[in-house]
């Protein structure tokens, strides 16, 4: 049987005051415990890259590797992991930028993309838009062409997607509240 969005979104749990109080987070454990649920994950994210042809997907430290990963093998194609500072072994070019709650660094190979390499963006979660910006500003300073980006979940309410205007998202689940 063929899952949709919505059957991911029953599957999320929802757990309040974690990290903090105040923060309703959406745990997606359960999207990657069941193998159908993983599964359907990663075929409706490549169902929104129908049109465009990437040659790398590249996942966002942590979360955005494993839906990351498990999409370029889908589509064929290679994958880039940008991390958090410190990481990495070989020659990179790193950025700071603020989170929901603090800040970070994230990093990626200098040799990971070529100039005009057409990349797709992966992770599991738009907040507020800070590490998906960085992970732009990376790329943009490598010379890499943006097709887009892809999340599990959007949170709406915190208007990440704003921070990203000029880039096209995609997300397979929003969150109002």
């Amino acid at each position: 049987m063929n899952k949709t969005a919505d059957d991911l979104r029953e599957a999320i749990r929802s757990i309040p005051d974690f990290p903090k109080p105040g923060i309703l987070f959406r745990d997606i454990s359960p999207l990657l415990e069941n193998a159908d649920l993983f599964r359907a994950t990663i075929d409706l994210l490549a169902a929104q890259c129908t049109g465009l042809t990437p040659t790398k997907i590249v996942g966002l430290d942590a979360r955005g590797f494993i839906f990351g990963a498990a999409l370029a093998y889908k589509l064929g194609v290679g994958f880039v992991p940008i991390r958090k500072k410190g990481k990495l072994p070989a020659e990179t070019i790193s950025h700071a930028y603020d989170l929901e709650y603090g800040s970070a660094e994230f990093e990626i190979h200098r040799d990971s993309i070529h100039p005009g390499e057409p990349v797709i963006i992966v992770d599991d979660l738009l907040a507020t838009g800070g590490t998906a910006g960085a992970a732009i500003h990376l790329l943009n300073q490598l010379g890499a062409q943006v097709l887009g980006l892809l999340f599990v979940i959007e949170l709406e309410f915190l208007r990440g997607r704003d921070a990203l205007a000029q880039a096209k998202v995609r997300s397979l689940i929003s969150y109002t509240e």
